[in-house]
């Protein structure tokens, strides 16, 4: 069969139809990239340009060959363009076979520019948090492959790695500021090449794809996301901007004191659940600014300690945390009525400008004075 004549039959159905309501249709994949065999499927997709241009999606079999002519909104197809997407392939290597309009034509083009410009070195530090997101995507399928018992059936262990093993794979694309331009198991090559990735990347590709024994799949599992974790924050290091108070802090205090002031009506409420969840939310927001400030970087929910949590102590904060009791507030209370005026007054201390008024004179001649 000539799959391509089935590209010209649906060209010349749009033609006559619905010429209007599709502003762009394509083919990708196997016979985009000339690498077909003789049971590849013609992957298409399109771009609806109304709501009535949904309704041209069909999926089919014609002789033994599968065919999914399925939509893609503009939207979707920016996303995919700026890496949010792990199908970048599909808007960066597709063949075009039918465009609306000029204009459609060079709306396209430029969603492949922007996947140019996204590699380009200035965007890296955005591809690098996307990786991170993927990453925690990983933990989430350790973390299930880690409460299941040794005599769960090999299936359940292989489908948790295979989200694992993909999930990981996606990240070191985006760390080297690229994607797979073939499918799983045919961009082999493509992975092995990437200039930064875990020693030792096939045996543990091997030992995930190929293992028998559900601890060792585990285990490569384990060891392949730590790995590449650890790229993850060491490349991450690379991005941080140079550390400030007055920048980073201007108008966080003033935030915060609500948090606090929850607090302590919490206790003397002797509320425990607000108290609780309010307390630990605090002192770790605080900790995460103060370490930002010094830092000139966020701390990443991927790192395998709480270090950040040193810059809270170095500034001679009071721990609230280990203060919650549900039978004795006193002690909490106390604590956050220091942390309240010890916070305002290190921030101060840092060159941080806190907005602080006693009177409603006060704010109207400061707004008075401002330009905007």
């Amino acid at each position: 069969m000539n799959v391509f004549s089935v590209a010209e039959t649906l060209m010349n159905h749009i033609n006559s139809k619905c010429p209007n309501d599709i502003a762009i249709a394509a083919y990708y994949g196997s016979y985009a990239q000339g690498t077909a065999s003789k049971r590849s499927d013609l992957d298409f997709f399109f771009i609806p340009a109304t709501p009535d241009g949904y309704n041209v999606s069909i999926q089919f079999v014609l002789g033994e060959i599968s065919f999914d002519f399925w939509p893609i909104s503009w939207e979707r197809a920016k996303r995919m363009s700026s890496f949010q997407e792990p199908t970048t392939t599909i808007i960066a290597d597709s063949k075009l076979f039918y465009v609306r309009s000029d204009e459609d034509f060079d709306r396209f083009m430029k969603l492949r520019d922007t996947i140019s410009v996204m590699q380009e070195p200035e965007h890296e530090q955005e591809l690098v948090e996307k990786a991170e997101s993927h990453l925690r995507n990983a933990y989430v399928h350790l973390h299930k492959m880690s409460l299941a018992s040794e005599s769960e059936n090999i299936a359940f262990f292989r489908i948790e790695a295979h989200c694992i093993l993909t999930n990981v794979l996606q990240s070191l694309a985006l760390l080297n500021r690229t994607y797979f331009t073939k499918g799983w198991g045919k961009n082999t090559e493509q992975i092995l090449q990437l200039p930064l990735k875990p020693a030792n990347l096939e045996s543990k590709i091997d030992a995930i794809i190929r293992g028998k024994v559900v601890a060792n799949i585990r285990d490569a599992c384990t060891q392949l996301t730590a790995d590449t974790v650890e790229l993850f924050l060491n490349k991450r290091k690379n991005y941080s901007s140079p550390p400030t108070y007055p920048d980073r802090m201007k108008g966080y205090y003033e935030e915060i004191k609500g948090v606090l002031d929850k607090i302590l009506t919490a206790c003397e409420t002797k509320d425990y659940s607000t108290a609780f969840f309010w307390t630990i939310h605090a002192q770790d927001e605080i900790s995460r600014f103060l370490y930002c400030a010094e830092t000139g970087h966020w701390p990443s929910q991927l790192e395998p300690n709480l270090d950040y949590q040193d810059a809270y102590t170095r500034a001679g904060l009071p721990s609230l945390v280990v203060l919650l009791d549900p039978n004795n507030f006193t002690p909490l209370q106390v604590a956050v009525e220091q942390l309240n005026s010890l916070l305002e007054k290190h921030l101060r201390d840092q060159g941080v400008a806190i907005l602080r008024f006693q009177t409603i004179g006060q704010f109207e001649e400061f707004l008075s004075a401002r330009r905007k």
